[in-house]
């Protein structure tokens, strides 16, 4: 690849980084698994872990700096571990007319960069990041709840699968046309006419990132290697209660960039007190051009409504559904989705909600089974997996905000309808002070409108329902229904008819939502696996675009002409 070369470090970096980008583009393409990026703790070295557990250490209890980002003095804390220890970290605090300043005058040397040496410069900071995966893990386990293995794979290899990923299809896309190409119309018994014509990548201006609670790196590192690959300087607004991750990757961006002679504002934090509403006050700067968005329905429809200036990528809401009409391992799916309810708590954008259970029951290879007994089946095989405090605590991880609890809280009382699974705690061994819920089950009916009430909305946390349905092409309806109304992330199926099947894709596509069809193994509806499966689609109302496509990068630059004659 053909690289801007103005620091010797940059040409070292695309050599160095040459190999892992093709073998990216080539994955985009094949769709296979693949990954530069270990995600087993043991691979990052007999004392990676505790070299990790250190340096997290060493980050409690004191400012968190940011060097040559301007800054008020006056430093913004209140990050609280969802497992109760006490972080004690604080951030430089930065008003937004000194953050946009210095974001502008980056840009133009990142820009005259052009695409290669840019993709360069991202694979260094992923690799970076990836060195220090233990660190990363502990610093997204105490502030979204997440247990520490789940904490460091998604928060750690997996979410720089997904950096890596939004490179790939951002160098691809860039480079699409070429630099120049030369123009011959033949003009019969006339000289042809002949024309030099240049094509140059020109950024759309200041991307701003806005952070989440619950996933930080995974659902942040594609919209920053996006808009970063792409040219664009990134003003990077982390959730209040989950800055350190963030915090710690505009850290290593910025080292990255200034070794290699750039401005490193070309990535600033902005850290916020709570309550100040920063993310609105940015989202509307002319100057930002580009916002990335995770978290709630109703701030992402009020982005896409008010930040005209911007190109707005949101991921929100939706009700994930899961309809289950007969399977040839009752066993197996049982443990799969006891599994996929399970596992964080549910707080996740893509855990089922909704199990749609026909009345006359389901067709399995245990017999048939009435309504009433896989509602029964599945409770039991939630309470065997959680069965021990010591597992369940590394499945569920920790509640990670009050909203959370409260809705376990509303569960237990009944105030959702009649349980078939009440929701206990949990006592972790390593935290004691961490607050850990199983799921509730509850059970309801498609024909009550009480009951619709309670399930067509998001409920997000450990909170499921087993929605009594009158038939499988009821079931089926109301799949493609919800969808299009509440909008989902993900949806499943269960079936060894052909023809139900065919019901199932024929819905999905219609209503534009990805489909998983019996899982009963390793692989859950609740996960994706980066440079293979699209999260979300941009198809339904849970979200305006995809992780990853070439839609998501591909309107984060223009591409401007200039011809000549020859």
């Amino acid at each position: 690849m053909a690289a801007a070369v103005t620091h010797p470090l940059v040409a070292e970096l695309v050599e160095r980084h040459q190999d892992t980008l093709n073998r990216a583009l080539t994955a985009i393409t094949e769709r296979d698994y693949w990954s530069p990026y270990p995600e087993f703790p043991k691979a990052y070295g007999e004392s990676g872990a505790a070299d990790g557990k250190a340096a997290f250490d060493a980050l409690l209890g004191r400012p968190f700096t940011v060097e040559g980002q301007p800054t008020d003095g006056d430093p913004v804390s209140g990050e609280a571990s969802p497992y109760g220890i006490e972080l004690g970290i604080s951030y430089p605090h930065s008003a937004p007319d000194a953050l946009i300043a210095a974001l502008q005058a980056a840009r133009p040397g990142w820009a005259a960069a052009g695409p290669a040496a840019r993709a360069a410069l991202c694979l260094e900071i992923l690799a970076r990041i990836n060195a220090r995966s233990h660190e990363f893990a502990h610093a997204v386990m105490h502030t979204t709840g997440q247990a520490y293995g789940m904490a460091f794979q998604a928060g750690g290899p997996h979410a720089q699968d997904r950096g890596l990923e939004a490179v790939a299809y951002a160098y691809a896309e860039q480079t699409r046309l070429p630099l120049r190409a030369d123009w011959t119309k033949p003009q019969g018994k006339r000289d042809p006419l002949r024309m030099s014509k240049e094509f140059t990548v020109v950024p759309r201006g200041i991307a701003l990132l806005i952070g989440c609670n619950t996933f930080p790196t995974w659902n942040g590192y594609p919209g920053l290697f996006a808009s970063l690959a792409t040219g664009n300087p990134v003003l990077v607004k982390p959730h209040p209660r989950a800055v350190l991750p963030l915090a710690l990757t505009v850290r290593i961006a910025r080292e990255v960039l200034a070794e290699a002679g750039f401005d490193p504002n070309l990535v600033c934090l902005a850290a916020e007190h709570e309550g100040a509403a920063l993310a609105k006050v940015l989202a509307v700067r002319p100057e930002v051009k580009l916002i990335d968005y995770t978290g709630s329905t109703a701030f992402g429809d009020w982005l896409e409504e008010n930040a005209r200036q911007a190109q707005v990528y949101t991921e929100k809401a939706g009700v994930n559904t899961v309809v289950i009409d007969s399977t040839d391992d009752y066993r197996g799916m049982l443990g799969n989705l006891a599994f996929s309810l399970s596992l964080y708590s549910g707080q996740m954008c893509t855990t089922p909600q909704n199990l749609l259970i026909p009345r006359t029951g389901v067709r399995t290879d245990q017999g048939d089974k009435s309504y009433d007994e896989v509602v029964t089946d599945l409770a039991a095989a939630v309470e065997g997996l959680l069965a021990d405090d010591a597992k369940a605590a590394a499945v569920l991880g920790a509640v990670v905000n009050p909203g959370v609890l409260q809705r376990t809280v509303q569960a237990a009382g009944g105030e959702y309808g009649e349980l078939a699974l009440a929701p206990r705690v949990v006592t972790s061994p390593d935290f004691p002070a961490a607050t850990v819920r199983t799921p509730a089950l509850v059970k309801a009916d498609a024909d009550k409108p009480d009951d619709r009430a309670a399930f067509l909305t998001e409920c997000f946390g450990p909170v499921s329902f087993a929605v009594a349905v009158e038939s499988t092409e009821a079931a089926v309806d109301l799949l493609r229904r919800t969808v299009r109304e509440q909008g989902a992330m993900t949806a499943a199926g269960y079936t060894v008819d052909p023809e139900v099947e065919a019901a199932l894709v024929e819905a999905a596509l219609d209503a534009g939502v990805s489909l998983s069809l019996n899982l009963t193994g390793g692989v859950f509806a609740n996960q994706t696996a980066a440079f293979s499966d699209l999260h979300g689609t941009g198809a339904n109302p849970a979200a305006n675009s995809a992780y990853c496509d070439a839609a998501f990068v591909s309107n984060r630059f223009r591409t401007v002409e200039v011809r000549r004659h020859v």
